[in-house]
C-alpha cells in the first residue's frame, strides 16, 4: 500500500468544505481499482489477462450484496486518482470485537501524478468510517510499508507494518427519545474489572563457570525450598529493573544487561494464590566462584547460595520446581526461548 499524507491543494478537486471529493466505489469501478493494484501496490505488475480475472472476481463484489468495498477520488480527467478497498469476512466474536465482522483493508493506491494531496487519507478515512459505522465491523487489518505504517496508526492500528491491527466501535448515532445505548461498550475500568488477574514476577537465571546453575534456599517458602534470583514487580516497574532491583537486595549483586529472555512461566491459579501468575526470566550469566563466595544474601529471605549440578537439584525441590529449571537450563544451552505452563499448579 502507498499513502499521501500532505494536505490537498487549490489546483485538486475539492468538494464544498475544501476536502478531497470522495465517492463510494461501484462494480463499474472494478477495473480501475485493479489496475491501480497492479501498478502502484503490486511487486510485479498483472498481466492483461490476469488484470481480467480479478476483475471480473471484484465487480460483483462490490455491490451491496457482496463482501468489498472501495472509495475512490477521481482526477479532473476522469480516471482514478485514489482508492481504498477493503474486503469484509466473518471471525469468532470475542470481548474486543462481538459482532464478528472482521475486514481486510486490501488495497490503498495512489496515482503518482496525484500524491501527496491527502488522498490516500481521505480515501482509508472514508472506508473505515463506512465499516464500522455502517457495517458493523470492529475487527481490522492491513499490511503495508514501512514508509506507510504512521498513516495507519494515526486512525489506530498497532503492530508490524507485515500486520497492522484495530479493534473499532460504531460511534453511535444521536439518540432518539428513548433509545437504548449500545450494549457492546462498557466503561474502561468496568472492562479492566472483568479481566482475569495475574501476578507478574522476574527471576534471574544464574550459573558457576561450569554451568551448574546456581539457587538460593528460601527461609520463608517450604514449599518452593530452593529458587532463583528474583521476585515479584513493584506497581509501574519494568521487568528488567526489577530484576536489577531483586538482584541487588537478594545478592548484593548488580545484574548487567542488555536483558535477555530465557523463559516465560505461566501457572494457574489455585487456593493459596487466586491470581494466575507470570514469570519471566532472564539470563544473568555466569559467575566465578570468588563472586558467589562474595554474594551477601538478604537474611530475611535467604539463608545459603548452592551451586550443583542440574540432575542434582531435582532431588532439592518439587517437581515443577525442577521441570521449570530444566526448561530454563535448556533454553540457555540452546538458544531456544523455553514455555513453561505447569509450574506452581499442585
Amino acid at each position: 500500500m502507498n499513502a499521501d499524507t500532505a494536505p490537498t491543494t487549490a489546483a485538486e478537486p475539492q468538494d464544498a468544505a475544501g476536502r478531497p471529493p470522495v465517492r463510494a466505489a461501484t462494480p463499474t469501478d472494478a477495473e480501475a481499482i485493479i489496475r491501480m493494484r497492479s501498478e502502484y501496490v503490486l511487486s510485479s505488475p498483472l498481466t492483461e489477462e490476469w488484470v481480467r480475472r480479478c476483475t471480473d472476481e471484484l465487480a460483483p463484489r462490490l455491490t451491496q450484496e457482496g463482501d468489498a468495498r472501495a472509495f475512490v477520488v477521481d482526477a479532473p480527467d476522469g480516471t482514478m486518482a485514489a482508492c481504498a478497498l477493503g474486503l469484509i469476512h466473518p471471525v469468532l466474536p470475542a470481548p474486543a470485537y462481538p459482532r464478528g465482522r472482521a475486514a481486510r483493508v486490501h488495497v490503498v493506491a495512489t496515482h503518482p501524478d496525484h500524491r501527496r494531496r491527502g488522498y490516500a487519507r481521505a480515501v482509508v478515512s472514508t472506508l473505515l468510517d463506512h465499516l464500522a459505522d455502517v457495517e458493523d465491523v470492529t475487527l481490522f487489518e492491513l499490511r503495508t510499508s514501512t514508509e506507510a505504517a504512521p498513516l495507519y496508526r494515526e486512525f489506530g492500528f498497532s503492530g508490524n507494518p507485515a500486520l497492522m491491527r484495530m479493534t473499532r466501535h460504531s460511534q453511535p448515532a444521536v439518540a432518539a427519545a428513548g433509545a437504548q445505548p449500545d450494549a457492546t461498550w462498557v466503561p474502561p475500568q468496568q472492562y479492566a474489572d472483568s479481566l482475569p488477574r495475574a501476578a507478574a514476577f522476574v527471576c534471574l537465571y544464574v550459573t558457576d563457570e561450569d554451568d551448574r546453575p546456581l539457587q538460593l534456599h528460601s527461609v520463608y517458602s517450604p514449599g518452593h525450598p530452593w529458587h532463583m534470583i528474583g521476585g515479584a514487580l513493584d506497581l509501574g516497574e519494568r521487568p528488567w529493573d526489577a530484576v536489577v532491583r531483586e538482584c541487588r537486595e537478594e545478592t548484593g549483586m548488580t545484574a548487567v544487561g542488555p536483558p535477555r529472555l530465557l523463559a516465560t512461566v505461566y501457572g494457574q491459579p489455585r487456593a493459596q494464590r487466586p491470581y494466575s501468575t507470570l514469570q519471566l526470566v532472564f539470563d544473568g550469566g555466569r559467575l566465578t566462584d570468588a563472586q558467589i563466595r562474595g554474594l551477601t544474601l538478604n537474611a530475611r529471605e535467604h539463608d545459603e547460595a548452592r551451586v550443583l549440578h542440574l540432575a542434582e537439584w531435582e532431588a532439592l525441590m518439587p517437581a515443577r520446581d525442577f521441570a521449570r529449571l530444566r526448561a530454563v537450563e535448556e533454553a540457555r544451552r540452546t538458544g531456544v526461548a523455553a514455555y513453561v505452563d505447569t509450574w506452581g499448579n499442585a
